[in-house]
This record gives C-alpha cells, sequence and structure tokens, in this order.
C-alpha cells in the first residue's frame, strides 16, 4: 500500500460571497508527481496555497506528512519546499551567496557548490541572479526549494515563458527530483507537460475536482466515448480531456 504524504478533506475557502474552493478532496501518495490541473480562476492556486501553509482555509482538514494544517503547521513549513511563480532573490548576490542566506534562514548546513551542481549551475556559482537566463532562474529557484531537504516540492507553473529546449532540461530536472524520493505536486497550463510528468492529475474547475486519474486513463475514457480530434489523428491527448471536462481553452 502506498504512503499518503498529503491528504486533503472537504476543503472550503471563501472570499466573502465568493467560494473559490467548494468541498475538494484528494491524496497524494509518496513519490509521486501530482498534477493540479484547471483553468485561471479554478481554485488551485488557493488550494495550494492552503496546503502550503501561505493561506487560511475556511474548513475542512489538510494533512502533509502526517501533520495536521489546523495544529501543526510549523512541521508542515518543515517538511516542504515551495517554488513560486515569480522569486524574489537578490538580484544583485551571487548563486552560492544567495544559497548560503537561504541556509542560514532554515537553519541548514549546505554545500552551495554540490546543491548548483544537482541542478546543472555549478558553472554559474559566482554569477548573480540577474545575470541568468529564464531556464537557469528556473532551475536555481528550484534548487532553493531543496535546501531543507524536504519530503514535498510544489512547482507552480515552472516551466511558463521558457523555450521548449530549457522546458526539457527542467522536466529532467524535476524527474531526477523524484528519482530521489521527493513527491513533487506542480500546476501547469501546458497538458503535453502534465502528461509527461505527471503520475497522476486531478481536473479542477470552478472550485472542485470533476476528474482525477492517470493521464492515460484520462485519455482512454474521453476515446471510449468515441471522441475524436476534428481532422486530426483519432487519438486524444490531455490537453483534449482538459478543455472536454471544463470547456476552457488553455491560457
Amino acid at each position: 500500500m502506498q504512503n499518503i504524504v498529503i491528504s486533503v478533506k472537504d476543503l472550503n475557502k471563501k472570499y466573502g460571497n465568493f467560494h473559490a474552493v467548494k468541498g475538494i478532496s484528494f491524496e497524494v501518495f509518496e513519490g509521486e508527481i501530482f498534477g493540479l490541473l484547471g483553468p485561471n480562476g479554478a481554485g488551485k492556486s488557493s488550494t495550494l496555497e492552503i496546503i502550503e501553509t501561505l493561506r487560511p482555509k475556511t474548513s475542512g482538514t489538510v494533512k502533509v506528512v502526517g501533520f495536521d494544517l489546523d495544529t501543526q503547521p510549523n512541521f508542515i513549513k518543515q517538511q516542504i519546499g515551495v517554488q513560486l511563480q515569480t522569486s524574489g532573490f537578490y538580484p544583485g548576490l551571487n548563486l552560492v551567496e544567495l544559497i548560503d542566506l537561504f541556509a542560514g534562514l532554515y537553519n541548514e548546513k549546505v554545500n552551495a557548490k554540490e546543491l548548483l551542481e544537482q541542478v546543472n549551475l555549478q558553472d554559474k556559482a559566482q554569477a548573480k541572479y540577474k545575470e541568468l537566463s529564464g531556464g537557469q532562474k528556473q532551475r536555481f529557484s528550484i534548487a532553493t526549494t531543496l535546501i531543507n531537504k524536504p519530503k514535498v516540492i510544489f512547482l507552480d507553473e515552472p516551466t511558463t515563458g521558457l523555450d521548449p529546449q530549457a522546458r526539457r532540461n527542467l522536466w529532467q530536472l524535476i524527474k531526477k527530483i523524484q528519482a530521489e524520493g521527493t513527491t513533487i505536486i506542480i500546476t501547469t497550463h501546458y497538458m503535453d507537460e502534465a502528461e509527461i510528468l505527471c503520475n497522476r492529475v486531478a481536473i479542477i474547475d470552478d472550485g472542485k475536482i470533476i476528474a482525477i486519474d492517470t493521464p492515460d486513463k484520462l485519455i482512454d475514457n474521453l476515446v471510449a466515448t468515441g471522441f475524436e480530434r476534428p481532422k486530426e489523428v483519432k487519438k486524444a491527448n490531455l490537453e483534449d480531456v482538459f478543455i472536454h471536462l471544463t470547456g476552457h481553452s488553455i491560457r
């Protein structure tokens, strides 16, 4: 039986009269890459920020690595790494200095050069953050999530704005981190990315999870309905599943 590292039950989030997250429940298993997919405004960011202890919930229960969000949020923070869409790194510091700064915040001893080697940035150790390319900045941002040796890391649209080669380099890095035993939660608007990386995905729309399974199973289920791409090959892909279920094109 697979170990459950994240358990979300009947999670709700309201902003005044707006009900952003409507009683969703799901589990994430140890060592998997789990994708949370949805159009803008679907509730996925609110859901992740609650799990990450960054936003209060309205109701429901959340457990991360066995710790309860209501009573043990500080223990959860020690077990997770969070890479956001935008990162406020000091642009004038070099990468070694930035890692040493983060390590101090976590009260961890880290070999900065070894960590940079993990994300293939060892030759940029003395470079300033502002001097990095987009792909290098994303790899460095992921490196900072590993400083506290987390059991779970959260990646929020990690390849947005990257060229195809940089995207694929980042995919290799994410797979490498998974292979070392880390559980990964990812959001993305790229369905090919979710199809390649994710062991399972949950598709969320209007604050509710409307499908959850492996990408292959979701695609097979859609094909079984008789779905065919117009004027294209008859096999569907995960993007077809997403649009079919949510009615939204990827933005």
